[in-house]
């Protein structure tokens, strides 16, 4: 969601849906235009635009696979042509880090 104004602890936000108010206690004091990742009406995490887009587009891919539409390879564009790899927390033990 994207903070449309501020109120102390309290935002009020905009998504593709709907207006809602969103409490701040976990981020702290976040500024107008500021995108949140946003959770049971609090907000969890601040976010860069990009990783808000990326977020948007993947549950929009997700409603569309819910009413059995097929077409949603260009929401992934930042996925497509590349080899998928692990986070080194996952890789396996004596696995030279992907990220040196």
């Amino acid at each position: 969601m994207q903070v449309l104004s501020v109120s102390g602890l309290t935002a009020r936000c905009r998504s593709r849906t709907a207006e809602q108010d969103i409490d701040l206690s976990l981020v702290g004091e976040v500024a107008p235009g500021t995108w949140l990742m946003v959770f049971l009406g609090a907000a969890r995490e601040v976010l860069t635009e990009e990783a808000a887009r990326q977020s948007a587009d993947a549950l929009e891919a997700l409603e569309m696979a819910m009413r059995g539409e097929t077409d949603f390879e260009h929401l992934f564009a930042d996925l497509i042509d590349r080899e998928p790899t692990l986070p080194d927390f996952l890789q396996p033990a004596g696995a030279k880090p992907s990220n040196p």
